[in-house]
Protein backbone atom coordinates (compact mmCIF):
# COMPACT_ATOMS: atom_id res chain seq x y z
CA UNK A 1 0.00 0.00 0.00
CA UNK A 2 1.05 3.42 -0.60
CA UNK A 3 2.50 4.92 2.48
CA UNK A 4 1.22 7.08 4.93
CA UNK A 5 2.54 11.12 4.45
CA UNK A 6 2.85 10.59 1.19
CA UNK A 7 1.09 13.08 -1.33
CA UNK A 8 -1.66 11.13 -3.16
CA UNK A 9 -1.28 10.71 -6.85
CA UNK A 10 -3.68 12.70 -8.55
CA UNK A 11 -6.10 10.71 -10.87
CA UNK A 12 -9.33 11.34 -12.92
CA UNK A 13 -11.58 8.16 -13.66
CA UNK A 14 -15.63 7.68 -14.51
CA UNK A 15 -18.06 7.40 -12.19
CA UNK A 16 -21.85 5.42 -12.46
CA UNK A 17 -22.89 8.19 -14.72
CA UNK A 18 -20.01 8.43 -16.94
CA UNK A 19 -18.84 12.18 -15.01
CA UNK A 20 -14.84 12.69 -14.83
CA UNK A 21 -13.98 12.44 -11.16
CA UNK A 22 -10.33 14.00 -10.47
CA UNK A 23 -9.23 13.54 -7.10
CA UNK A 24 -7.23 16.81 -7.19
CA UNK A 25 -10.52 18.68 -7.46
CA UNK A 26 -11.50 16.78 -4.23
CA UNK A 27 -8.82 19.27 -2.66
CA UNK A 28 -10.46 20.75 0.57
CA UNK A 29 -11.88 18.27 2.47
CA UNK A 30 -10.78 14.80 3.53
CA UNK A 31 -11.54 11.78 0.82
CA UNK A 32 -11.48 7.88 1.80
CA UNK A 33 -10.63 5.78 -1.32
CA UNK A 34 -12.20 2.13 -0.67
CA UNK A 35 -10.67 -0.09 -3.30
CA UNK A 36 -12.27 -3.53 -3.38
CA UNK A 37 -12.14 -6.04 -5.78
CA UNK A 38 -15.60 -6.21 -8.38
CA UNK A 39 -19.08 -5.06 -7.94
CA UNK A 40 -22.22 -7.60 -6.59
CA UNK A 41 -20.07 -10.14 -5.11
CA UNK A 42 -21.04 -11.55 -1.84
CA UNK A 43 -18.10 -10.05 0.29
CA UNK A 44 -17.36 -6.39 -2.03
CA UNK A 45 -21.37 -5.89 -1.83
CA UNK A 46 -21.31 -7.10 2.07
CA UNK A 47 -18.65 -4.32 2.53
CA UNK A 48 -20.04 -1.28 0.54
CA UNK A 49 -22.98 -1.98 2.79
CA UNK A 50 -21.21 -1.78 5.54
CA UNK A 51 -19.73 1.42 4.04
CA UNK A 52 -23.24 2.69 3.83
CA UNK A 53 -24.65 1.61 6.80
CA UNK A 54 -21.84 4.10 8.56
CA UNK A 55 -21.92 6.84 5.72
CA UNK A 56 -22.92 9.32 8.51
CA UNK A 57 -20.26 8.56 10.60
CA UNK A 58 -17.85 9.27 7.68
CA UNK A 59 -20.57 12.38 6.76
CA UNK A 60 -20.57 14.11 10.91
CA UNK A 61 -16.37 13.89 10.01
CA UNK A 62 -16.13 15.79 7.04
CA UNK A 63 -15.39 12.53 4.87
CA UNK A 64 -16.63 12.31 1.37
CA UNK A 65 -16.05 8.29 0.57
CA UNK A 66 -15.49 7.22 -3.15
CA UNK A 67 -15.29 3.35 -3.95
CA UNK A 68 -12.96 2.38 -6.53
CA UNK A 69 -12.83 -0.85 -8.33
CA UNK A 70 -12.08 -2.26 -11.76
CA UNK A 71 -15.95 -2.74 -13.17
CA UNK A 72 -17.52 -0.85 -15.82
CA UNK A 73 -19.56 2.47 -15.09
CA UNK A 74 -22.80 1.14 -16.06
CA UNK A 75 -21.70 -1.71 -13.16
CA UNK A 76 -20.78 0.78 -10.99
CA UNK A 77 -24.63 2.26 -11.87
CA UNK A 78 -26.66 -0.87 -11.78
CA UNK A 79 -24.42 -1.81 -8.03
CA UNK A 80 -24.95 1.22 -6.22
CA UNK A 81 -28.51 1.54 -7.41
CA UNK A 82 -29.61 -1.55 -6.44
CA UNK A 83 -27.88 -1.60 -2.77
CA UNK A 84 -28.44 2.12 -2.69
CA UNK A 85 -24.85 2.67 -2.10
CA UNK A 86 -24.65 7.35 -1.00
CA UNK A 87 -21.31 7.54 -2.45
CA UNK A 88 -18.92 7.72 -5.41
CA UNK A 89 -18.12 4.40 -7.34
CA UNK A 90 -15.53 4.58 -9.76
CA UNK A 91 -14.33 2.77 -12.72
CA UNK A 92 -10.79 2.12 -13.08
CA UNK A 93 -10.89 -0.24 -15.83
CA UNK A 94 -7.30 -0.09 -16.48
CA UNK A 95 -6.25 -0.69 -12.70
CA UNK A 96 -3.60 2.33 -13.23
CA UNK A 97 -5.42 3.92 -10.19
CA UNK A 98 -4.55 0.70 -7.92
CA UNK A 99 -1.39 0.63 -9.03
CA UNK A 100 -0.13 4.21 -8.30
CA UNK A 101 -1.62 3.18 -5.04
CA UNK A 102 0.52 0.02 -4.69
CA UNK A 103 -3.33 -1.58 -4.18
CA UNK A 104 -3.12 -4.46 -6.64
CA UNK A 105 -3.32 -8.08 -5.45
CA UNK A 106 -1.37 -10.96 -6.38
CA UNK A 107 -4.13 -11.74 -9.43
CA UNK A 108 -4.23 -8.61 -10.84
CA UNK A 109 -7.24 -7.29 -8.60
CA UNK A 110 -8.03 -4.68 -6.52
CA UNK A 111 -6.71 -5.13 -3.12
CA UNK A 112 -9.67 -4.54 -0.05
CA UNK A 113 -8.25 -1.63 0.92
CA UNK A 114 -8.54 2.39 1.91
CA UNK A 115 -6.66 5.10 1.77
CA UNK A 116 -7.96 8.27 3.72
CA UNK A 117 -6.44 11.57 2.40
CA UNK A 118 -5.94 14.82 3.62
CA UNK A 119 -7.51 18.76 3.09
CA UNK A 120 -4.28 18.97 0.86
CA UNK A 121 -3.66 15.78 -0.85
CA UNK A 122 -1.34 13.95 1.73
CA UNK A 123 -2.40 10.26 2.47
CA UNK A 124 -2.97 9.85 6.04
CA UNK A 125 -3.84 6.52 6.76
CA UNK A 126 -3.73 3.23 4.05
CA UNK A 127 -4.44 -0.05 4.90
CA UNK A 128 -5.26 -3.28 2.98
CA UNK A 129 -6.07 -6.58 4.07
CA UNK A 130 -3.76 -9.91 3.86
CA UNK A 131 -7.17 -11.56 3.10
CA UNK A 132 -9.47 -11.26 0.26
CA UNK A 133 -12.42 -12.01 2.14
CA UNK A 134 -12.04 -9.43 5.06
CA UNK A 135 -11.98 -5.92 5.89
CA UNK A 136 -11.03 -4.04 8.31
CA UNK A 137 -14.16 -4.08 10.79
CA UNK A 138 -16.13 -0.34 10.96
CA UNK A 139 -15.19 0.80 14.31
CA UNK A 140 -10.99 -0.05 14.28
CA UNK A 141 -11.27 2.15 10.89
CA UNK A 142 -13.30 4.80 12.84
CA UNK A 143 -11.16 4.77 15.55
CA UNK A 144 -7.64 5.04 13.32
CA UNK A 145 -9.43 8.08 11.83
CA UNK A 146 -10.19 9.64 14.93
CA UNK A 147 -6.66 8.88 16.42
CA UNK A 148 -5.22 10.69 13.19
Amino acid sequence: MIKEGLKAPDFTLPDGAGNQVTLSELRGRKVLLIFYPGDDTPVCTAQLCDYRNNVTEFTRRAILVVGISSDSPESHNKFAEKHELPFLLLSDQKKSVAGAYDALGFLGMSQRAYVLIDEEGTVLLSYSDFLPITWQPMRELLARIDAS
